[in-house]
């Protein structure tokens, strides 16, 4: 007689996979608090501070006007997303700068205002989306938990039914090898926010030095 021998999956190994999830393991209970669905070891900053850049006057008129400026609201589309190469950015904003003329500072204050206010959506956006990932991992991993549960069950049964017991270690292969994937992708994408806000430093370090060279 033929007898089915299930897939090797063990608890130990989908505990393995579960624990190696940041904050949806054991943590402690103040963690989870601290960091709801945020998935990233990095601590959840939502938005970019802008007094650790900007030291000027209140930007709050420039943050309103910079879209109705079609140079300016084109040159923020352009050399705000990153496929933009760095050193390609600060000539762009070396060009309008000098084109400024006279007004080199006034304008350089609305582009800054506009580089702001895209960066900082485009973060916020990003935050938002990893606390969505995060929420989904741990849906999988309440799911990779329950389908583990009734995996052994099935085993466990007197006498086992191998037809059942092999459709749920099918399903709980499955559920852990896509657990595992998304799992993996996790540091990588909580370094997005970060590389947001480096790339926003440096062109804010560009303008600046634009706003003090001479006319």
């Amino acid at each position: 007689m033929r007898h089915y021998r299930p897939m090797p999956i063990t608890k130990h190994t989908v505990a393995r996979l579960i624990a190696a999830l940041p904050l949806f393991a054991a943590a402690p209970a103040a963690a989870q608090t601290m960091q709801g669905d945020w998935p990233c070891k990095q601590v959840r900053v939502p938005e970019i501070a802008l007094g650790g850049v900007w030291t000027g006057p209140s930007l709050d008129k420039e943050r309103q006007a910079w879209r109705d400026d079609p140079a300016v609201s084109e040159l923020v589309a352009r050399i705000a997303p990153r496929r933009t190469p760095q050193e390609e950015a600060g000539r762009l904003v070396a060009d309008f700068a000098r084109a400024a003329g006279q007004n080199r500072k006034a304008r350089l204050t609305l582009l800054f205002a506009g580089l702001y206010e895209r960066m900082n959506d485009e973060r916020r956006e990003v935050v938002l989306g990893l606390d969505r990932f995060g929420r989904r991992l741990k849906e999988m991993a309440e799911k990779t938990r329950q389908e583990t549960q009734a995996f052994y069950d099935l085993q466990n049964q007197k006498p086992p039914d191998p037809e059942a017991v092999k459709k749920a270690a099918e399903t709980l292969q499955w559920r852990v090898r896509l657990f595992e994937e998304q799992r993996k992708m996790i540091g990588y994408v909580c370094e997005s926010p970060a590389l947001i806000e480096q790339r926003f430093g440096a062109l804010a370090r560009a303008l600046l030095a634009a706003m003090d060279e001479p006319g």
